[in-house]
Formats: C-alpha cells, sequence, structure tokens
C-alpha cells in the first residue's frame, strides 16, 4: 500500500550520525540511517522499511560490497503500534552490547538511538535506527531529562587518547578490544612527535578519566575494586563501551587520527 510522500522522506548520508542528530517527527516517527544515507517513517504510514546490501532492491543500503550479507537482510515494520525489526537474512544482527538477532528472528524497538550491526566474519556494517520518543511528562524535571544520556566531559587531549585507544570500536571491528598501549603511544607519536607521548603517559589519562566517572557519574565497572580478577582490559572495555553508549565519542571522531 503506498503512502503519503509526506509520511516517508529520505535522509542524505550527509545528515550526521543519528547518535546526534535528530531528525524532525512526530512521536513514534522511524528513522534508519545507513552509509549511503536513510529514510524516515512516520508511525502511521503503513510502510514496511527494507535494508540490506542490494541497493536497488532496498530503502536503506547496509554492507555494499560484503556478499556475506544479504541482499535484503532485514525490514523493520509497524506492529501493534511498536517498531519490529526482522532478520530476513543469513547474517545475524547485534544489538548494542551481545544480545543477536538470528536470521529467522524479529525484536521490538525502542524509543531513542539504537546503533544495530549486520555481524559479517571479518567486519560489523552500523545500521542507525532512531524512534522519536513521546514528549516527556511535564512533572518531569529538565535536570532529569539532561542526564539521562548525557554525554562525558572531556578534554581535547583526553578525547584524543580515549578515541585511538577504543579506534578499533569505532571502526566496527568484529569483537573488539582496546588498543594496547604501546601502540597507542606509537600512534600518538606520529600525530604529535613534539608532545613525547609514551605508553605510561597515555594509561594514566585514560585511568584518570575512568576515576573521575566512577565517582562524579557513577559509571560501575570502572575501578579496580569493581572487577573481579583478572582485570585485563575490562576497565577500558566498559569505559569504552559508555563513551560509546553516551555518544560522548562515535566513528566521526576517528577523523582526530587523521587519514
Amino acid at each position: 500500500m503506498a503512502s503519503p510522500a509526506s509520511k516517508v522522506s529520505l535522509l542524505p548520508r550527509d545528515i550526521g550520525s543519528l547518535s546526534r542528530t535528530v531528525p524532525p517527527g512526530l512521536p513514534g516517527t522511524l528513522h534508519v540511517l545507513g552509509a549511503n544515507g536513510g529514510m524516515s517513517v512516520a508511525p502511521d504510514a503503513d510502510f514496511t522499511l527494507l535494508f540490506g546490501r542490494n541497493e536497488p532492491e532496498v530503502h536503506v543500503c547496509v554492507g555494499a560490497g560484503d556478499t556475506r550479507v544479504s541482499r535484503r537482510q532485514g525490514l523493520i515494520v509497524r506492529e501493534s503500534a511498536r517498531w519490529v525489526l526482522h532478520n530476513t537474512g543469513g547474517l545475524p544482527i547485534r544489538f548494542p552490547g551481545s544480545r543477536l538477532v538470528l536470521g529467522g528472528g524479529r525484536a521490538r524497538l525502542s524509543a531513542g538511538f539504537t546503533p544495530l550491526f549486520v555481524v559479517s566474519p571479518r567486519q560489523e556494517h552500523l545500521l542507525e535506527v532512531r524512534i522519536t520518543a513521546s514528549a516527556p511528562a511535564r512533572s518531569r524535571s529538565r535536570r532529569e531529562e539532561e542526564t539521562r544520556h548525557e554525554a562525558r566531559e572531556l578534554s581535547a587531549e583526553e578525547k584524543l587518547v580515549l578515541v585511538c585507544l577504543a579506534q578499533r570500536y569505532l571502526r566496527l571491528e568484529p569483537y573488539p578490544q582496546p588498543l594496547a598501549w604501546a601502540q597507542v603511544a606509537f600512534e600518538l607519536g606520529e600525530l604529535q612527535p613534539e608532545r613525547h607521548w609514551s605508553p605510561k603517559r597515555a594509561a594514566h589519562i585514560v585511568a584518570k578519566v575512568r576515576r573521575r566517572l566512577g565517582r562524579e557519574y557513577g559509571v560501575p565497572g570502572l575501578l579496580e575494586e569493581e572487577v573481579p580478577q583478572p582485570v585485563g582490559n575490562t576497565l577500558n572495555h566498559n569505559l569504552i563501551t559508555d563513551l560509546l553508549i553516551t555518544t560522548t565519542i562515535g566513528r566521526s571522531d576517528l577523523r582526530l587520527l587523521g587519514g
């Protein structure tokens, strides 16, 4: 059933990440963005949004060039006043964290921003989803609204070090881990040879951020006494996860590393 043009519209590829950009729309409007642009669909449009590798066959392209991604990897449709994701392809689709929707599976989408990842053996392909939330109740204070998904405050130096540390996550590598301190120091030294970067200095900056976010923001899992031994990369992994969820850092920040 065709939908009125006003209820279905295109999102340009240069709109920016949906984690930071909120396109206009009534409560319940679906926004989906891939590497080549996306689409917005009103909740009453009676429209099924298709996504996958083969751009001519779908509304939003994801995984172009990766033949492991299905031509029509999945669809999002309105069911019982909720947007529901259906995985119609062969690869799993990962929600933030480790929850997987396998081929043939379905999952409800929540209001707000949700990054989805089509999990290919060599790479995860990002599909950004945002559902316009209902207006908050008037009784809720403005302060509460601002702190629910508040980005963390970082200095320019802290952000550079953390983007370098988290670059495997930002590049959507499968099963990412924080970069080794020696590699962080090497790459920062290439960027800023006059700053004399060392592994110890980079680690000290990140440790200060962990302590500050753990104590001032109450972010769990950032202090050594909070996690079981052996600690390994757990503290930095938890830190990076928080920075990604709160959109403190995003893929666009890779530009800080040059290239």
